[in-house]
């Protein structure tokens, strides 16, 4: 998977299609992405404590990483990535402008 924590991505398609978020969770066994405030679903919150009451809280839930691009940092577009050696390390490379990532 060549989608990263902390990598600003767009939704491709889905719900969501068209909006942007950072990458908070990337999920490799299953091949999704949890994406901030991306595919939101509200969990119902049993109250903990007597003095406490129960709340409905919105949380961001996965989506699939084929659902999700990389925007490129130069020209803030959706791209997909690459692979290069550069000094001896492999590093990802946009594909849209070859900007390393």
């Amino acid at each position: 998977m060549k989608i990263r924590k902390n990598d600003k991505v767009i939704v491709l398609a889905g719900k969501d299609k068209g909006k942007e978020g950072k990458v908070l969770l990337a999920l490799h066994d299953e091949d999704k992405v949890v994406v901030e405030g991306i595919n939101m679903a509200k969990k119902h919150q049993k109250s903990r404590m007597q003095s406490q009451k129960g709340q409905v809280v919105e949380k961001a839930m996965p989506i699939h990483v084929s659902n999700v691009s990389l925007i490129d940092p130069k020209t803030k577009k959706p791209t997909r990535i690459g692979y290069e050696m550069k000094d001896g390390k492999k590093v990802r490379v946009t594909k849209r402008s070859g900007e390393v990532v």
